[in-house]
């Protein structure tokens, strides 16, 4: 069977298909632009009046239920506690760094973090938005001051804060540098770590090609980043994408061949029990059965 890609919000598995990088190292492949739910799918919002009900399903449950491509990604705490719970395993010989932030409108009368108190943050639930604002919160704020909203898909929550409907919205990637060039204000840094969930049915072999593709990209991406700005546009719904121009937009999400160690799996299990997101306890599988190391 061929390994199957789609791209994930960001400009590596595009690079590595243009330029060659799969076939380069035997990856015999199916590149699907169109796959992935975050990926170029128009957002769900369609009048001024449709806003979207709380959201109580995220990338979590998505990996739970099994995702189409080889390996797929998602925030590190997700994928973290998919692989714990027998979901696929996690890939530890690399992981990603993400742009992210939680933005208000440029008239908005909040500036601060500790304004946030009390006011409504769209997150997507059991996501990188979710887990990554209360990470980046709980340094100025009390966890019963703390509020999220989880309201539609990613360009959802953009489209919301563009269109006045929401007071605050944690944005990755696209929708960063979306609302960054639109003039939006930036309260918090959010950015935090994505992981990579390998599918049960995946090749090792293949998985190690695709990687070396990937890596390659990057280096690609490190070297002329303004050369591959364009595919944001294959990102975006073309709602949002009439708004901006992509060419300003940053490299975004970076891989980093460093491993995702033993340390930083259990760790990330006592910070998610200590929020009480996911039931990560005693049950569930241990590094050495989680990760592929």
């Amino acid at each position: 069977m061929p390994f199957r890609i789609q791209p994930h919000v960001r400009l590596h598995e595009w690079v590595a298909d243009e330029l060659g990088f799969f076939g380069a190292e035997g990856l015999d492949y199916e590149f699907d632009p169109d796959g992935f739910a975050g990926s170029s799918a128009e957002a769900s919002i369609t009048s001024a009046a449709d806003v979207p009900a709380q959201i109580r399903s995220g990338a979590f449950e998505d990996m739970q239920q099994g995702r189409s491509s080889d390996v797929s990604c998602a925030c590190h705490w997700a994928v973290n506690a998919a692989s714990a719970g027998n979901h696929g395993r996690m890939y530890g010989k690399a992981y990603s760094v993400c742009p992210s932030g939680i933005f208000v409108a440029p008239e908005s009368d909040l500036h601060r973090p500790n304004d946030l108190a009390g006011v409504d943050v769209g997150v997507g639930y059991h996501s990188g938005s979710h887990y990554s604002a209360l990470q980046a919160l709980e340094a100025f704020l009390d966890t019963d001051r703390i509020r999220l909203s989880f309201v539609g898909r990613p360009f959802d929550r953009a489209r919301l804060l563009v269109d006045r409907r929401i007071p605050a919205v944690n944005a990755w990637g696209a929708m960063y540098y979306l609302l960054e060039q639109l003039g939006f204000r930036k309260l918090v840094d959010t950015t935090f770590i994505m992981g990579f969930l390998v599918s049960a049915t995946s090749a090792a072999e293949d998985v190690e090609r695709y990687f070396r593709a990937l890596l390659r990209a990057q280096q690609e991406i490190d070297m002329d980043p303004h050369r591959h700005t364009h595919y944001w546009d294959r990102e975006l719904p073309d709602a949002l994408s009439e708004l901006v121009d992509v060419r300003r937009f940053g490299p975004g999400e970076r891989i980093v061949p460093q491993p995702y160690t033993r340390e930083m799996f259990e760790r990330t299990h006592h910070w998610m029990r200590g929020w009480q997101l996911v039931d990560v306890g005693e049950a569930q599988r241990t590094y050495e059965e989680a990760v592929l190391a």
